[in-house]
């Protein structure tokens, strides 16, 4: 027998710069375009069912969810082939059920009235020119501040602690933000 709300899924694995993280994506869009949420550990993912059992197994040290996929972060002391079929057969169960990833869907805004230009073209360049290429890998980048020339982002999903993420931020995120916006003096991130 068929449950009514049940979908066909297709999962497919990705691999990303950071060897402890693993891209579940999905044949349909978990959240709307331009929507991520990270559950960097269980209190965040109060709202995000999946995440909340996926954050169970003791294996797990975090979960992202954007457009398609599902970014799962493992402990470094487990290899994925002993973990891997477990955890796509739990996101594809869970999706073929029809229930929601999240309980409440926020959206921040990509401007704010009170940003200043500055802010204003760094966030335009971060969703224009970074996004795309750190969504590409399982991750997100958010901005969190700038103040006398030091930009601080958030990066979120496999980005956060990958061993590559420095040499991403600096040599790319970093130039790219200096050589368009000549104020900026540096890039630095914010941990979770």
């Amino acid at each position: 027998m068929q449950v009514e709300n049940s979908r066909v899924v297709n999962l497919y694995l990705e691999a990303n710069p950071n060897p402890n993280s693993l891209k579940f994506v999905a044949n349909f869009m978990l959240l709307p375009e331009g929507a991520s949420h990270d559950f960097p550990n269980k209190a965040s993912a109060e709202k995000a069912p999946l995440a909340s059992e996926l954050l169970e197994y003791d294996f797990v040290e975090r979960v992202f969810y954007m457009s398609n996929f599902v970014t799962v972060t493992k402990k470094e002391d487990v290899e994925w082939e002993e973990i891997r079929n477990t955890l796509k057969e739990h996101i594809q169960s869970y999706l073929e059920s029809g229930k929601p990833i999240i309980s409440e869907l926020t959206q921040d805004p990509l401007f704010d009235e009170n940003d200043s230009e500055t802010v204003k073209k760094i966030k335009g360049i971060l969703d224009e020119y970074i996004k795309p290429a750190v969504e590409q890998d399982g991750g997100a980048i958010a901005f969190q501040s700038y103040q006398d020339g030091i930009v601080k982002v958030q990066l979120q999903g496999s980005c956060s602690g990958c061993p590559s993420s420095t040499v991403t931020l600096k040599a790319g995120i970093e130039n790219l933000l200096k050589r368009m916006l000549p104020e900026i003096q540096s890039v630095e991130a914010e941990s979770v």
